[in-house]
């Protein structure tokens, strides 16, 4: 059955993060949201979303397509009630569209904003879990979870590569699994709270120190001496090190240097300079506020900790501070002494003594260098859609007025 995923409100709430990308391509636990519902209903899935990203994530629709909603996490048994869908039948929780499974017709009139007719809606059991994410700091807290679920996922069935007897592995050997191409040596793994994936092609160095549950995407490095804390994720191509906990980082992202990031968020082609820390706990230990792009507003989280959230081709300087629950939108270059502020503006060039606009054919400029690094191509099609969220995003840049 072809699958569509489809952005609803909550991914306003979700920017930076989703300013480059569907909500559906967001990382969570060992895959994206696409990758978890593709593998549990072995089908392939595309996308309704917004404009300036639809040529990137393009939709395609067959004569019988199963539309879900794309911030919601797949569980065995949320998967087994859609599969269960007839056609022009849907599910809904408290009126808002889970899935639904609609024919050519039905979809088009769907994405038309027109009435779908005999389209039968249902509300879903109170039996069947519904998780999905309309917060930013709902990432790092369902990480955990998230982690074991692709682990039981992806490893069921398969045998892992064979670990080096260099390493130590403390708790059981079967939370552990190495895809081929692995390279580890004299390391500490610590399985005892949950199991740890490396992707193929990975370089974990000598004298890193990993504690479950952990996931490291393929053709990453873990630096030398590298100390990580589950529950993290990481995503292709990340270069790490340093001490690192309870955080995600999307794909092609660096903290290769000593230095603390904890329960933080990065997305992609992202780089922490030297000795760059974040806080993630306020020192009255009362509740954080984390800034909102749809509000235009810093709204309480109910979190006690929460700390970077950092857009695409974002970047620090060495020595970099950031503060308890720091938002960094797309394509912000900051450096300078002391806490930049809580929020700082897409394409946003300084730090705490004043920013300027980092401007578009610079961060272009950067963006092909850094890309071509990990052999990609900064493309026309990547270039317009930064554009977009330049021209968008200038009214948060109040130095231009």
């Amino acid at each position: 059955m072809n699958i569509i995923l489809f952005d609803t409100d909550a991914r306003n709430h979700l920017l930076p993060l989703t300013a480059t990308r569907p909500m559906g391509e967001l990382r969570l636990g060992i895959l994206t949201l696409r990758e978890k519902w593709e593998r549990r209903l072995r089908s392939t899935a595309s996308y309704i979303t917004q404009e300036y990203l639809q040529e990137k994530f393009p939709i395609h629709i067959e004569d019988e397509n199963l539309i879900i909603n794309g911030g919601v996490l797949p569980t065995n048994a949320l998967c087994r009630r859609i599969e269960e869908l007839g056609l022009n039948e849907a599910l809904l929780m408290n009126g808002e569209l889970i899935a639904a499974r609609l024919n050519e017709a039905q979809f088009e009139s769907l994405i038309g904003e027109e009435e779908v007719e005999e389209l039968q809606g249902m509300e879903l059991e109170e039996s069947v879990p519904l998780v999905q994410i309309t917060d930013l700091w709902q990432l790092v807290r369902l990480n955990e979870q998230a982690l074991l679920d692709d682990f039981s996922l992806l490893t069921t069935g398969r045998s892992s590569k064979p670990v080096s007897d260099t390493n130590r592995l403390i708790g059981p050997p079967e939370n552990l699994y190495l895809e081929a191409g692995v390279k580890m040596e004299y390391c500490t793994l610590n399985l005892s709270n949950g199991p740890i994936y490396i992707g193929s092609n990975t370089e974990v160095m000598e004298g890193s120190m990993l504690r479950g549950p952990i996931a490291i995407g393929s053709d990453s490095i873990i630096k030398m001496g590298a100390r990580i804390y589950g529950p993290s994720s990481f995503g292709p191509g990340c270069r790490i090190g340093g001490e690192v906990a309870r955080s995600i980082f999307f794909a092609n992202s660096n903290k290769a240097h000593d230095g603390y990031l904890g329960d933080s968020v990065l997305g992609e082609w992202c780089n922490l300079g030297a000795d760059t820390n974040n806080s993630n706990l306020k020192n009255n230990y009362s509740e954080v506020k984390l800034w909102d792009y749809e509000l235009e507003r810093f709204e309480k989280t109910g979190q006690q900790f929460v700390g970077l959230i950092m857009g695409d081709h974002s970047k620090c300087a060495i020595n970099t501070m950031f503060n308890t629950g720091t938002v960094v939108g797309i394509f912000a270059n900051v450096f300078g002494a002391g806490f930049p502020r809580n929020f700082v503006p897409d394409f946003s060039w300084g730090g705490p003594d004043g920013y300027r606009t980092y401007k578009f054919a610079e961060a272009c400029e950067t963006a092909t260098i850094v890309m071509a690094r990990r052999g990609q191509v900064f493309n026309d099609l990547e270039k317009a859609i930064l554009y977009h969220i330049y021209d968008r995003t200038a009214r948060f840049r109040s130095w231009e007025k």
